[in-house]
């Protein structure tokens, strides 16, 4: 028997054995920014950008948030001017606190 017969270099393919389930149908997420044509993302709107950041102060993803690539370019580049003229913290109090 070849190596390439018995499924590659161990010849056990896990893969196989294991038992299919039904994994959740996720719905593809629409931008919300494409939806409300919005072109410009302001800086200046903190309160819609505290949406795209964690609780850490780190920005989400596109798989978490659901924007397109474009906005979400966009919208990391609002949320670092936000951030440089202080209008975002870079953190989270807890951690700026307590180190």
């Amino acid at each position: 028997m070849d190596d390439r017969e018995s499924g590659g270099r161990g010849g056990n393919d896990r893969r196989t054995n294991r038992p299919r389930g039904r994994g959740r149908f996720q719905r593809r997420r629409i931008c919300a920014f494409c939806v409300d044509k919005i072109e410009h993302i302001d800086y200046k709107d903190v309160n819609m950008l505290r949406r795209f950041v964690s609780d850490q102060g780190q920005i989400q993803s596109r798989r978490r948030t659901g924007t397109c690539a474009r906005h979400q370019r966009r919208l990391t580049l609002a949320i670092k001017r936000a951030r440089h003229l202080a209008l975002l913290p870079y953190t989270a109090e807890h951690i700026r606190k307590y180190g």
